[in-house]
Parts: C-alpha cells; structure tokens; sequence
C-alpha cells in the first residue's frame, strides 16, 4: 500500500506500534489507543486510512476474542478523536473492516445494498467495528468502511499457507468445496483504495473482486497456477483437527462469503485483475 501511493507520489506516514524501518513510508510510534504527538500528523492530512487490529488467525479463546476487538475498537475510538481534534481535518477516512460481516452465504451474492448480516463472534466483530467508526464525530471527514475479502499477495495474509500446501499435495478440496471464497488482487486492492480516495462514496463498501467461486473452484486454479496435477482433499474432521495444532479457526476456511462490489461497479471502477484464473496466475508468478 506504501509503495503504490508514494508511487503516486503522496507522502506516506506509517503509525506503527514498534520502530519500524519503512522503505516507502516514516514510521511514527503509537500504541493504537491513546492520544499522544502522533496525532499531529493527521492535521491538514489527504487521507487517513486505518487498517489497524490483531489478526484473526488464531484460536478464539476468551482473552484472545477481547484483544480482536479491543484493537480494532480502541484504534478507530482515538483516531476518531484525533481527526476531531484537527483544525483541518483529512480530507477523507478509510478504515478497515471485513467482508466475513455478512451471513454464510453459498445460495446468492451478497452486496451493500441488499446482503445479509450474519452472527457469530465475527460478525459482531464487524458490526461493533463499523459502528463505532460512524459514531465517530468529524463532520469534515468523509468516511467509508471497507469490507475487504481475501487478497491475494505473497506478502503476508493467507496466499503464502495455501501455495505451501498446494506444492506439498495437500491443496486438494477443502471440507464440502461449496463454500465461497470472495478474493481481491493485491493490486486492486490498491487500486480500490485510490480510487475511493479521489470519489465521493461514503458507508459501507465491499472490496472484492466481481466473481467469487466455490472452493473446490479456487483450489483448482490454485494447482494449476502452480503446476501441481493433484492435490489430497481435506474433510472438515482433518481441518478441525490442523487448526487445532496450528492455533487457528477453521471459519476462515469453512466459512462462504459469496461477496460482490456492487458499489465499486457502479461507481466505474475497473478491476486489472477481474477473474480467478488470471488473478492468480499472476501472483504465482
């Protein structure tokens, strides 16, 4: 994210949590939850865009359920409070959220307008997200939360696991393969976050590609991108049993998110990278 708008050139200011040596960005420490000299770096800022929160990829036990939402909720509270602090507030707020908000959904596609809100401890993980960024108080700042899918890059997130397991023969099917994965070229990613930053959406916006597919789908371009002939299938009982011994949840993995960007579409963005085979033949290269 750095590289491509300091591409763009826009001077980029990372808030960080430990001193951080940023090749394309200035590191400037925070903690995340308390007000201190780094908000100063929001006055008269273009954008602010918050991707703050601990990472869901672990077992959710009680104390690791209160850091998720604890890091995301104090996070958006202070940055809210340092915007309205500003003499001149940015010019527009992104933040993060996740398009695991809406219900497990393999019958239709879900979008802004008329998708389906889910339950669970991750929905109400998005849903007390959101709402604590819109209660946020900065009438000058022009505020969207981006419900972002899977994305796909080889630096960092899910991508790097899946190709492991794909080249060991283990990138087969996984649980019934009916399950929707909604996915985003790192590339788009980016791309989607400029766009937003120079139109007028404000709310809720899906950041995904157009066409989500069935795992059993994904994981078939994933071997042939890869140039992996076979690969073993993994029923649920051998999921459960992996994440239990890798200290994840196998939501991430079970669960459908059948997700679409409505909102993008309609506003004229373009997708580089609109389909599955041509996205990850790309990032397997």
């Amino acid at each position: 994210m750095a590289k491509h708008f300091v591409d763009k050139e826009y001077e980029v200011i990372g808030l960080c949590r430990k001193l951080t040596r940023l090749e394309n960005a200035t590191c400037v420490l925070w903690d995340g939850k308390t007000l201190d000299s780094w908000a100063k770096e929001l006055e008269g800022a273009t954008a602010l865009l918050n991707l703050t929160g601990k990472s869901v990829d672990c077992r959710y036990t009680d104390e690791n359920k209160r850091q998720i939402i604890a890091s995301r909720v104090d996070s958006t509270k202070v940055l809210g409070e340092a915007v309205s602090n500003c003499a001149n507030q940015p010019k527009v707020w992104l933040n993060a959220g996740s398009a695991t908000i809406y219900r497990h959904a393999e019958d239709k596609d879900m979008d802004e307008e008329t998708g389906e809100i889910g339950n669970g401890f991750s929905v109400n993980v998005c849903t007390t997200w959101e709402s604590t960024f819109f209660s946020c108080d900065t009438p000058q700042t022009r505020k969207a939360a981006l419900r972002i899918s899977f994305v796909l890059g080889n630096d960092g997130g899910a991508y790097p696991m899946l190709k492991k397991l794909v080249k060991f023969g283990v990138g087969g099917t996984m649980g019934k393969g009916t399950q929707y994965i909604s996915w985003i070229h790192e590339d788009d990613f980016c791309r989607s976050v400029e766009f937003l930053l120079n139109n007028s959406i404000e709310g809720a916006v899906n950041i995904t590609a157009p066409e989500p597919q069935p795992n059993a789908v994904f994981m078939e371009e994933m071997r042939k991108a890869n140039k992996m002939p076979f690969g073993l299938p993994q029923p649920k009982c051998l999921l459960e049993l992996g994440a239990r011994i890798i200290g994840t949840e196998t939501e991430l993995i079970l669960k459908s998110r059948r997700v679409v960007p409505k909102r993008l579409l309609d506003e004229g963005f373009t997708f580089k990278y609109p389909t599955l085979k041509e996205a990850i033949k790309k990032v397997s290269e």
